[in-house]
């Protein structure tokens, strides 16, 4: 194996690895976004959950813009008053929050591995 085809090999594993993580930091996100909002409802233990895992799955067929869409939607038909501008602030925080926590997961596992 060549010196190009070694660099080649860790670029893909690399590239793999941030596909992963970002993946990983998105289904967190989507996760905590679901329960702040089953919070903001009243919903409590599998039933937030439950409507947590829900919100994965129209990230995973729609996109972050339907999943605040989708949030605020629900807030909204429950008469909860909040904006969709605020909505899209709550996907950003709780973004970074996932980000934090996936990082540090990552940087655990390397370090006991």
């Amino acid at each position: 194996m060549t010196q190009f085809d070694d660099r080649e090999k860790a670029y893909e594993a690399q590239f793999h690895l941030e596909q992963e993580t970002a993946f990983r930091i998105t289904v967190r996100r989507d996760k905590l976004l679901g329960l702040w909002a089953a919070g903001q409802f009243g919903l409590e233990g599998d039933e937030a959950l439950a409507y947590a895992k829900g919100l994965i799955n129209v990230e995973l067929s729609a996109g972050s813009h339907d999943l605040a869409h989708q949030v605020f939607t629900d807030l909204a038909a429950r008469g909860i008053a909040i904006s969709e501008a605020a909505v899209a602030w709550q996907l950003v925080h709780w973004h970074e929050i996932a980000r934090e926590q996936v990082l540090a997961e990552l940087a655990g596992t390397r370090i006991s591995a």
